[in-house]
């Protein structure tokens, strides 16, 4: 095979699973490694692939990428809807207090809260710092609404800086709804911006009991910021089972493990 249809099929890869090992690229071609890692580091000077350790991952993997709000919002829609289903019966009933994180699944447990029957969370009351959340939290009049402010945020929505912390701070909610653009056996759960990232920490240990929801797509994924110890979770809540090193530390972790 020639080194181009080899170049081609190499980034179809990465394009299809999101990573390549080294190992894993010299089985399938019958190629020495160190032919792999030259390979790589042409696909890498054409912008094709991002090396890491032991392998690859595509170019848009970048430990600080984010995606806009409106961009995530039309990603996995229906995985995201039914972990969100999955977290809404988590909801705490009577006088409780229940924080949502900016994201666009804890965006979708809000639409649903706002959707349920009169009855059921009268008594709730939603803490939050993004602007979206806080919007629809208020169309509906049988919930309570406390929206945390500072400077905010135009990629996310939503509120960070000195002021947010102080605020979350001084909370000690029932429960807090977070997500996350990665969770990782050894790092935890991670964001692209650190001033996202003091938010999330700060609402992590601000809170009673911590869920986290996050998609599968996040599994294994070490983004720049980390903002929480698999250890500070309590539950999370997916869409496919985890495995390997990372079900493992869950495990460990004593995280329980939802799938929706």
């Amino acid at each position: 095979m020639f080194a181009a249809e080899r170049h081609r099929l190499i980034g179809a890869l990465v394009d299809a699973q999101g990573r390549v090992t080294v190992g894993e690229l010299a089985g399938k071609f019958d190629i020495t490694k160190e032919t792999v890692r030259r390979d790589l580091a042409v696909l890498e000077e054409q912008g094709t692939l991002r090396r890491v350790h032991g392998g690859a991952v595509a170019a848009g993997k970048a430990s600080t990428s984010e995606q806009s709000l409106g961009t995530r919002q039309l990603q996995r829609h229906e995985e995201k809807l039914r972990i969100a289903r999955a977290a809404l019966a988590l909801v705490p009933t009577g006088a409780a207090s229940a924080v949502i994180d900016a994201g666009t699944t804890t965006e979708l447990l809000a639409e649903l809260l706002t959707a349920e029957p009169d009855g059921r969370h009268d008594q709730l009351l939603v803490i939050t710092h993004a602007v979206p959340i806080a919007y629809r939290v208020s169309t509906a009049s049988k919930l309570q609404l406390e929206m945390v402010g500072g400077r905010v945020r135009g990629l996310t929505s939503a509120s960070i800086g000195a002021a947010t912390l102080e605020q979350f701070a001084a909370l000690r909610p029932d429960i807090a709804f977070i997500g996350a653009n990665g969770i990782h056996a050894s790092f935890g759960l991670s964001t692209p911006d650190s001033l996202e990232a003091a938010v999330k920490t700060a609402i992590v240990r601000s809170a009673r009991r911590v869920v986290a929801l996050i998609d599968s797509s996040k599994f294994d994924e070490e983004t720049l910021v980390r903002f929480a110890g698999l250890e500070e979770i309590d539950t999370v809540i997916t869409d496919s089972k985890p495995a390997g090193a990372l079900a493992e530390a869950l495990e460990q972790a004593d995280v329980e493990v939802v799938l929706a």
